[in-house]
């Protein structure tokens, strides 16, 4: 579940007020001006505070927390991150170029647009001198990420779209569940990177060093990969152009029929007309899926990976194994319908409704509950912000780093679900079972 990071009692507390005294005597510094001083804010905790559209070149952040701190917009050219804790927090079209992120923990940030050209994102360890004099690892006064001596540049969901990473030295770096759409990773070094389940859609990674990447289940429709070096990478489960499965012209079908003969099923209740099939199908060329009502349809082992959603109806419907991943479906309406093992990897379904579907016993004698079973999905970054999630089955789902703020899960039954860093902050889990 969501927790504040346990290191950041033993980091000192900045006000907004206190922060904003620093980067005024920080302008001065840079301008030359009398009084001024640089920014050096190490080891403090300025989480949940705003650094948006300010000037803080060539400051000193080592080992700060960041979390959900606002930087946005800002310039942060030559700054040190050393080991500082970004998580959750807002770097959108900020500039990073020539930045030290060694051993940063930047999971769940959003970083589009952000340039970061020539960045440090190697591993890095922070040692200090004790009171007896020795050499010590203070990593667990910074971080609570493990005990190892060095820890990798973790960027795990980040949200890092038409971002600018060239020449940045990443070794070992952890791009895992994060959206890297349109990237630009030229000339960089990205040995035993780990992108297992990225979004690399158009990314650019020409002349790039892969060399030992894992690159299992990544997403890489039209990734460049001119002059790139890929030996011992890993690259079971790639999604490239070639899709496993068929598109609806390649099956013979178009949508307008299936939908024509799923309406004649739905209104004589199985008479008549045809339930709609789209097992086994790549929708991605159909625009604008969800202007058609797909109640009740059968659509295991579909793809729907990064598709515009919003609003889409896919009540009683049968979705197991399928993939959502980086989906806008913000305001869908989910309920009772049968979703396990599916991947809803980044994807936004916030305010959906993916509770229970309620229909009255034919005898009069109660309500029969149909129950919107996400049985061993993957929910991994996903936006579940105010979502409807009422006696719905999330048993074993994995919801690392996913928001549910002010979801409603009463009655929910979450046995075994992974809830890592997962925001629950305002919801409702009354009678849910949490294990």
């Amino acid at each position: 579940m969501n927790t504040k990071n346990p290191s950041a009692s033993n980091l000192k507390r900045l006000t907004q007020r206190e922060l904003n005294e620093i980067v005024a005597l920080h302008k001065k510094f840079t301008m030359g001006q009398r009084g001024g001083m640089r920014a050096i804010m190490k080891f403090v905790d300025i989480s949940g505070l705003s650094l948006s559209g300010v000037d803080l070149s060539q400051a000193d952040f080592t080992g700060s927390d960041f979390t959900d701190t606002d930087l946005s917009n800002g310039n942060f050219l030559g700054c040190c991150f050393f080991a500082c804790d970004l998580s959750n927090a807002n770097l959108e079209n900020a500039n990073f170029k020539r930045a030290d992120f060694r051993g940063a923990y930047v999971a769940g940030a959003n970083l589009k647009g952000a340039d970061l050209d020539s960045a440090d994102l190697r591993e890095g360890k922070i040692m200090e001198r004790g009171d007896d004099g020795s050499i010590q690892n203070r990593a667990r006064q910074v971080t609570d990420r493990n005990d190892n001596n060095m820890w990798s540049a973790v960027f795990t969901g980040a949200k890092m779209t038409e971002t600018n990473l060239s020449g940045v030295k990443a070794i070992s770096a952890d791009f895992s569940d994060a959206d890297m759409t349109g990237v630009t990773l030229n000339e960089a070094n990205l040995s035993e990177v780990n992108f297992k389940g990225a979004n690399l859609t158009d990314a650019d990674l020409t002349g790039s060093d892969l060399t030992n990447a894992d690159l299992q289940d990544t997403v890489m429709k039209g990734t460049i990969l001119k002059s790139v070096e890929m030996d011992g990478a890993i690259v079971d489960g790639i999604m490239d152009d070639d899709p496993i499965v068929r598109t609806l012209e390649e099956r013979g079908d178009n949508i307008e029929d299936l939908i024509k003969e799923h309406e004649a099923w739905i209104t004589s209740a199985g008479k008549s007309g045809q339930q709609m099939n789209l097992s086994e199908v790549d929708l991605r060329p159909i625009k604008k899926l969800s202007e058609y009502s797909l109640t009740a349809i059968k659509a295991q082992k579909a793809n729907f990976t990064d598709m515009e959603l919003e609003g889409i109806s896919l009540q009683s419907a049968t979705l197991d194994d399928s993939s959502f991943r980086d989906c806008r479906m913000k305001k869908s309406d989910l309920r009772g319908s049968s979703l396990k093992n599916t991947n809803f990897n980044r994807a936004d379904l916030s305010e959906s409704k993916m509770g229970a579907l309620r229909f009255d016993s034919p005898d009069g004698s109660g309500v029969r509950l149909q129950r919107t079973n996400l049985s061993g999905s993957a929910l991994r970054y996903t936006d579940l912000t105010g979502v409807d999630l009422r006696d719905s089955i999330l048993m074993g789902c994995d919801l690392t780093g996913a928001k549910l703020k002010d979801c409603d899960l009463r009655k929910a039954d979450l046995t075994g679900a992974i809830l890592d860093k997962t925001d629950l902050s305002s919801a409702r889990t009354d009678g849910a079972i949490l294990d």
